[in-house]
């Protein structure tokens, strides 16, 4: 179906008769169609195209779009056959437009002057009416589109210079006139193209293209042949359209003559204002305004805010209060005065306090706190050193009125310099809380701030005042919620910043974390510079891979790992079970959970590297017993670790480490992501066909090269491997599937152990299922060094492994990993792939030296108990 405009868009040139295409040699019908007496030749059968809301005339032009597929295929073939279309009005808007009964029998033969394809694969075309014709009550096609005979409706000649005509045209030339100088949309030029039309039958057809019609209107037009009746019904319709014009035009001037009313009341109402001061009296508003006054003097502005303050003041008091600009000012004025300017907290930077605090709010994180302590212990030292600057220039300054008995020493205020503190780590690990313990130490308010999803740009620096209902940042917005001007502000969700066409949120944040600028932060708002150098900023991220370097470069990252089995423990026993009895209405005596029900939780009912699962299953166990204590079915609970399955249901996790055996083809891998390690199991499998690589899994790229990179290895060690010929892959396909099909994959730290299992696949010798291992591999089978190996190795330890292979360059970042765990678990380094499958593999692997053959191997027995021989085996 097509969809076109009532009229034409008023963008569009006159609807004027252009001059006519060029002709198309088909066989026509010839009449002399248009009133100027030249003759058009039309084919005897046209492919008919249904209107819905558009009815074209002869001469005129009119765009069109049309977005069903066989209408878009009717007008690609007339362009290409450089054919004309018919094009008739539906009956019925509403009907399916598919039935052919349901056209007008008169419609119009038009030619195609433009046609653009839309990038929808829609059409958009401009159409020019040739003349009317009657078509044919039964269609000569119906599929793809329809197609029917067609009859050339002559139109009907009048007599040159006859009075009656002459004074029918002048008539509708006059009231077309009349419309255009009363009508907003139409230009002079329409008037002007219509005075040069003297023959009534076209005359009426450019009135009636023109004006606001209804369809039914249009088509009853189209269908009046004799041009003297056609012009007799549009100028009925014009005259019509021309009272419309005129009503509305009279309501405009009255409309007009309400505002000048308007403006006349506000003189006077101005002039009863100034009257009522004469005598003294007040109203609201100015009570008000004193009000406004009075907040502002107590606010201890800056000079530079006083002074713009001190501006839009006055200006307040010339805009009258039923102005929206008088609340506009307003608003800006009340924000100017309820900000802290100099309103702050007095710190409290005993260390010893501090580190008292953060030990009773979290448990380790032995590196972070001693971090964190050591910036109080340079702010404390800052503050007794500005301090004692403070102190040297009063000494030196004149005396003043007060007396030396009433003077007193300054008190220290910490002045926060340097970077950035960012706190890096899964979710759950304990990133705000710290912020919140940070605060309670140094006696700071907490201000909290989600940055994620963040991608207005205004919501950091605010909108300007011109726009309606414009507000200042959110950074602007906590410190007025926070009443202070040094609180400790958390940017959570630092690498969930968000970047589009509103602007870019994280460029805006570099004015606010860097400390040589942001003493005279400038709100979009406010446009009045504000300190935020004493504000203790602290961002959160899970990953810094997405923060911008620009902003990273502004950040001293702080990487918080994962939780192992025995600090979840003792952060349950310490924190997480006394809160939630708390806030389950629980006492300590009601309730016991032993240790055995806890490291079950952990193990069998949350896998994470944080404790907020941990704490929600928790949370289920103390509703289960609560209820079980009200409903009086014991008046005391103790959960040990039978009763665990009871209350919170069948275990979601297993040790699958502990469940798996030796198999082939099945490496045991190690992945980084932003909610910490985890443990992939990479499968192998050789099946006959012709040397392809077939991958399996939602792999990215990186990975997908990493798994050929791994293929071409196995094919230049195959006779190394014992695998025999040349190319020992020709007549074979390789399928490496990672499971868990649903999850995107991607990263390069999975070619070792993509390279086991296909090189497990092709010897048929088992991989050692206690070992995972991690590492990029060349062609050359180096192993290279890979990031995230504190999060990969805590996934192994939470997973049940005992021993990981790692990149020898990645020695280094064993200082980073617990203690704990480093003890548990057997680290192998290794700097070639021979190393690997050494290590891995059941059996030994050949070395890659020309001076040693391959080792013989004899057949075996598989994992799944089938009996097979070994490839090279004698």
């Amino acid at each position: 179906m097509t969809d076109a405009p009532a009229q034409p868009p008023r963008d569009e040139p006159p609807n004027v008769e252009p001059s006519a295409p060029p002709p198309i040699t088909l066989p026509t019908l010839t009449g002399p169609a248009s009133s100027s007496g030249a003759e058009i030749d039309l084919p005897k059968n046209l492919a008919i195209l249904p209107a819905r809301d558009a009815v074209l005339y002869p001469g005129m032009l009119m765009p069109m779009q049309a977005s069903e597929p066989q209408w878009v295929r009717l007008l690609s073939d007339a362009v290409s056959a450089r054919q004309p279309i018919g094009i008739a009005l539906l009956k019925d808007v509403a009907a399916d437009t598919n039935n052919y009964d349901n056209l007008h029998r008169i419609g119009t033969a038009a030619n195609i002057v433009r046609l653009l394809k839309l990038p929808d694969g829609s059409l958009q075309v401009l159409l020019q009416g040739a003349a009317r014709i009657r078509i044919a009550q039964s269609p000569s096609q119906t599929e793809p589109y329809f197609r029917a005979d067609v009859e050339l409706l002559p139109s009907v000649s009048t007599e040159p210079g006859d009075v009656q005509t002459e004074g029918l045209v002048k008539n509708l030339q006059s009231l077309f006139q009349r419309v255009v100088t009363l009508s907003p949309v139409l230009p002079d030029e329409m008037g002007i193209a219509a005075a040069n039309v003297d023959d009534p039958g076209r005359l009426a057809d450019f009135v009636a293209a023109n004006i606001d019609l209804e369809i039914p209107q249009r088509q009853e037009v189209l269908q009046e042949l004799d041009p003297l009746a056609r012009a007799h019904r549009v100028s009925e319709l014009v005259t019509r359209e021309l009272e419309v014009l005129e009503i509305g035009s009279k309501i405009q001037s009255q409309i007009r003559e309400s505002m000048e009313k308007t403006q006349r009341d506000f003189y006077l109402r101005q002039q009863l204002e100034a009257i009522r001061r004469e005598l003294g009296e007040t109203d609201e508003g100015e009570a008000a305004l004193r009000d406004l006054r009075e907040k502002l003097g107590r606010a201890q502005l800056p000079p530079e805010v006083k002074a713009e303050a001190d501006r839009e003041l006055s200006r307040l008091t010339s805009i009258p209060t039923a102005s929206p600009e008088h609340s506009m000012v307003r608003t800006y004025l009340e924000w100017i005065a309820d900000l802290p300017w100099t309103t702050a907290t007095q710190d409290n930077l005993d260390l010893h306090n501090a580190k008292r605090v953060l030990d009773e709010d979290h448990f380790d994180l032995t590196r972070v706190k001693d971090r964190i302590l050591e910036y109080l212990a340079v702010m404390k030292l800052r503050a007794e050193e500005d301090a004692e600057r403070a102190a040297a220039s009063a000494q030196d300054a004149p005396e003043a009125s007060a007396s030396p008995a009433d003077a007193q020493p300054p008190k220290p205020v910490a002045s926060v310099r340097g970077p950035i503190l960012c706190l890096v780590g899964p979710p759950g690990v304990g990133k705000t809380s710290l912020g919140q313990s940070v605060a309670r130490a140094l006696g700071r308010k907490f201000v909290h701030m989600s940055l994620g999803g963040v991608r207005d740009e205004a919501e950091i620096r605010g909108h300007r005042r011109t726009y309606i209902g414009a507000l200042p940042g959110r950074i602007i917005q906590a410190l007025r919620r926070a009443g202070s001007r040094n609180p400790v502000f958390i940017l959570d969700e630092l690498d969930k910043v968000g970047n589009d066409w509103r602007g870019d949120p994280s460029s805006a944040l570099l004015e606010v974390l860097d400390p040589a600028q942001n003493n005279e932060f400038r709100d979009h708002y406010l446009d009045v510079p504000f300190d935020l150098s004493n504000v203790l900023f602290i961002a959160t991220a899970n990953v810094m891979d997405t923060v911008p370097p620009a902003l990273r470069d502004r950040l001293e990252v702080i990487d918080i790992p994962g939780y192992t089995e025995d600090d979840k423990l003792q952060i349950a026993r310490r924190y997480l079970v006394p809160r939630q009895l708390a806030e389950n209405g629980l006492r300590s005596n009601q309730v016991r959970i032993s240790d055995g029900a806890l490291r079950r939780i952990i193990r069998e009912y949350t896998r994470e590297a944080g404790v907020r699962n941990l704490e929600r299953e928790i949370a289920t166990v103390a509703r289960k017993t609560a209820r079980a204590i009200v409903m009086g079915e014991a008046s005391s609970v103790t959960v040990n670790n039978r009763g665990i399955a009871e209350l919170l249901g069948a275990p979601r996790f297993q040790l699958e480490v502990a469940t798996r055996e030796d198999e082939v083809g099945v490496a045991t891998g190690l992945a980084f992501t932003p909610t910490g390690g985890e443990v992939l199991f990479i499968e192998a499998r050789v099946v006959p066909g012709k040397g392809n690589l077939l991958l399996t899994g939602q792999l990215g790229e990186v990975m997908k090269e990493s798994a050929q990179a791994a293929l071409t290895y196995a094919r230049a060690r195959g006779r190394q491997l014992g695998l025999g010929g040349d190319d020992p892959l020709g007549n074979k396909d390789i399928h490496v599937h990672v499971p868990a099909g649903a999850v995107p994959k991607d990263g390069p730290s999975a070619g070792i152990t993509m390279a086991t299992a296909i090189i497990s696949a092709l010897t048929r010798r088992p991989v050692d299922h206690t070992l995972a291992m991690t590492g990029e591999i060349t062609l050359r089978g180096r192993v290279l060094p890979i990031g995230g190996l504190k999060e990969k190795v805590l996934a192994a330890h939470r997973a049940g492994l005992r021993r990981v292979i790692a990149p020898r360059d990645n020695r280094r970042d064993l200082e980073d990993i617990p203690a704990r765990v480093r003890s548990q678990i057997t680290f192998t380094f290794v700097d070639h792939m021979d190393q690997v499958l050494n290590a891995a593999l059941k059996r030994e692997i050949q070395p890659e030296r020309a001076d040693v053959q391959p080792l013989r191997r004899g057949s075996r027995r598989t994992a799944d108990g089938v009996a097979a021989a070994a490839p090279g085996a004698t």
